[in-house]
This record gives C-alpha cells, structure tokens and sequence, in this order.
C-alpha cells in the first residue's frame, strides 16, 4: 500500500527552526527585513540590466539596425530558470537556504562584474556577449529563486504570511520600479543610440557609432555595488536547518519530480493555481515589451519615458501587493484574484485601442493612471496565489514546490518571448499600430477572469 501522500518523503529530523514562539514580531525580524533588503537590491539589478538590453533591441527597429531582438531577450533570460529550477530545489532543500542566499549573491557581483566588461567590449562582443551575461544572472536568480521564496514560511510564523508576502512583493516591486526607470535614465544619459524616426545611412552609422562607444558600463558598476550591498544584508538573514539532508542530486533533479507530481494529482487546487500563475507570468512577460514597443517605437518617446511607462506598472503593483496583504488578513482570499484578474484585462484593453496619439487613444499620458491601475490589479492577483501555494505545500516539499512554481513561470516568460515576436510579426506584415499587442494580450488572460474561481480559505 502506497504511503499517504503527507508521509511521503518525510525527513526524520524537525524541520521548522526553533519555537515559534521565540520569533519577534514581523515588524522587529531583523532576518525578515535582512532578506527583503537584500531581495530588493537583487531585483534591482536584474531590472536595470535586462530593461538596458530590452530598450537596446527595440531600438534596433527605430535605428534602422534590424529586428526588435526583446523576445530573444526574453527567451535567454528565461532559459536558466528552465534548466537548472529542479536542481535548485534540490539545493534549497538540502543545503540551509541561507547558505544558498549567500552564495547566490556572491555569484551577483560577478555576473554584475562580466557585466561591466560586456558594455566596455560592446563593440567587439555586440549583443552577443551582452546576451551571455543575460544568461548568466538568470542563473543566479534561478538559484535565489527557491531559497528565497522558501526561506519564508521556514522563519515567519504562518499567520504571518500573508502580510510578510505583501511587503516581501512589494519592496520587490518598488525595486523592479526604480531598476526600470533607472535603466531608462542611464541609457539616455550615459550613451547610446535614442530614438531616431527617420535618418540617413550615414546618420544610422554614427547610432551604432554612439551605442557601441557608449558610456553604459559606468551602470553596470554601480550594479556591482549594488550587488556587494546585498550580499552583506544577506548575511542577516536567520541560519536555517536543511529540509532534506539526506537528498541526493540525480537526473530527475532536472525534470518534474514525482513527488512534485504526486502532489499536484492529490491537490489539483495547487495545480489550478500554478496554471493561474503561468498564465499571468505570460501575460506579465508580454506586457514588459509591448510599453517598451508601444512607447519607443509608436509614441516616438524617449528611453527615459518609456521606462517611466513599465516603472508605474511597478508602482502599481507594489500598490496591490500591499492592499492584498491588508485584505487577506489571516486567510487566503481569492475573490482578491478575481478582481485582480478583470481588472487586468480590463486595463490591457484600454491600453490597446487606437486613437488620435500617434494611433493610440491614450498617448503618453493617458497611459499613465491605467498602467498604475494594471499594476495594482496584478499585485491583488499575484499575492494570494503566493501565499496559498508557499501554506499548503507539505513543509518537506516547500522548497521543491516553489522550484516547480518558479520553472513553471519562466517557462511561460520564455513563451512570452515567442508570443512577442509571433505578434510583433503579425502586427508588422499587417501594418497594424503597436497598441494592438495589448489586444492580444488579453485574449490570453480573460480565461482566468472567466473560469478561475477557488474557494477561499482560512491560515491556521
């Protein structure tokens, strides 16, 4: 007779650390702010220099240099997270999750290092070497992903984490907010080619002339700082015991486990809610490169304002983070998903109705409240899922299951990267204006506004 599925793969040894009475309060856990400090500085990083790279592609279009390479992008950032996310459960769970949140931003400083030498060399490298280093941090973060993520219910009391979740989500937020907009700024002011609508061959020669003497190194050393600085609050972090010390390193590692599987066949809720996840990470990843497309490309904005555009949606989302976390109370509440869920789609279709904006209905400013709304009703969306897949998880498979959730979001960003492209060809062999990829966005989220609708359910 088959074990019961709680009795499956079980440690012998107590995996929570300590009494959890002996925990301070959320407000005073200097490891829990130890670790939203340091997840802070980590999404930072990652945004400024993917946000650098994706305003580099689309302005390849604008420059008359070739095609918008932000779904390749895309797809090279993503692939790590495809690839090594079963080995790096495996090692959030063997290993104490706060040796691999070290570890993992000590490997940031030298990603953020080969950084710094792929913009000094761009001009032997190209974006080749640009895109190696791309692939490279989403290793680091493919291995940060599980630990930090997992770290959480490990240390917070239960009741705790929804609250804990709102804050950790929205300093992460506010983080992607000012890496977005600071990856605008620094393009702008530190070289490279700006939007130019229409020029001459010999003008485009001196574009790629100015990106490829660019100054964007000088950014990517403050990364490197930056990513010191976090490797320094990481060790505030609380010590943790592994979850499963006895845990060996096979080929299955790289594929699905069938732990993992067994789990998802017992509680098909947690499957339905990691479906609901990939879908909005797909949308999410989307999304991303339609501003950044609709605002280099059809509204002729500069990279600057063009970030603004993707940092409000930041704003927002820290915004509903923090209103999901206040609403949730001690209790997973997925009428907060619902509302999230049209209100996203509500807000894509806004953003892609034509108009008299250069073809677009709000322009510029228009745009402003409605990506701010989109973020707040991503936030709302995003928090209980979290919560709920991180609570009912078995506390031996926490780690494991958060793997399998962050391989299952990247697949769907990498996708994102294909369905960009897929639409961007569809919008080009047509002439249609780039408002419209919103529009397709949105065809693929209103199935979750329709037919996602859990039940709610109490935290112990």
């Amino acid at each position: 007779m088959d074990k019961p599925l709680e009795q499956v793969d079980q440690p012998t040894t107590e995996l929570r650390i300590g009494d959890p009475a002996h925990l301070p309060p959320l407000t005073r856990d200097v490891s829990f702010w130890g670790m939203t400090v340091t997840q802070f500085f980590g999404a930072f990083n990652d945004n400024v220099f993917k946000q650098l790279l994706l305003l580099m592609g689309v302005n390849q279009v604008v420059n008359g240099e070739g095609q918008d390479l932000q779904g390749i992008a895309m797809i090279i950032f993503s692939l790590p997270f495809l690839l090594l996310a079963g080995p790096a459960g495996y090692l959030a769970d063997k290993y104490s999750k706060t040796t691999v949140i070290v570890l993992s931003k000590a490997a940031e400083i030298v990603a953020m290092l080969l950084g710094v030498i792929g913009f000094w060399y761009f001009d032997m490298f190209g974006f080749a070497g640009l895109f190696v280093v791309l692939f490279l941090m989403g290793g680091q973060s493919t291995f940060f992903g599980p630990a930090k993520y997992g770290i959480l219910p490990e240390t917070l009391h239960e009741h705790d984490l929804p609250k804990a979740n709102g804050i950790f989500l929205m300093t992460t937020f506010l983080a992607i907010i000012f890496g977005t907009v600071a990856a605008g700024v620094l393009r702008d002011q530190l070289g490279g080619a700006s939007t130019v609508v229409t020029a001459s061959a010999a003008e485009v020669a001196d574009a790629v002339s100015v990106q490829s003497s660019s100054n964007l190194w000088v950014g990517s050393a403050i990364c490197v700082v930056i990513a010191v600085i976090g490797t320094l609050t990481s060790l505030l972090v609380r010590k943790t015991k592994p979850a499963k010390p006895y845990a060996k390193l096979t080929i299955g590692a790289c594929t699905v486990p069938p732990s993992a599987i067994r789990l998802f066949r017992a509680q098909p809720a947690m499957f339905k809610a990691l479906l609901a996840s990939c879908i909005f990470w797909l949308c999410a990843g989307v999304v991303q490169q339609s501003v950044n497309s609709l605002g280099v490309v059809q509204l002729e904005l500069s990279d600057t304002q063009t970030s603004i555009m993707n940092g409000l949606i930041g704003v927002g989302i820290a915004l509903g983070c923090m209103i999901a976390g206040l609403m949730s109370k001690n209790r997973i509440d997925f009428r907060i998903v619902q509302i999230g869920a049209w209100g996203i789609s509500a807000s894509l279709a806004l953003l892609a109705l034509p108009g008299p904006f250069h073809g677009h209905l709000l322009g510029f400013w228009g745009s402003l409240p409605v990506l701010v709304i989109l973020g707040a009703c991503t936030g709302m969306f995003s928090v209980p899922i979290q919560v709920y897949l991180q609570a009912k998880a078995p506390l031996s498979q926490k780690g494991e299951v958060i793997a399998e959730m962050s391989r299952a979001n990247w697949v769907a960003i990498l996708l994102s990267g294909v369905l960009y492209g897929l639409f961007d060809k569809i919008l080009n062999d047509f002439h249609l204006p780039r408002c419209y990829l919103f529009a397709f966005t949105v065809l693929i989220m209103l199935p979750v506004a329709i037919f996602y609708h859990p039940p709610s359910e109490d935290l112990e």
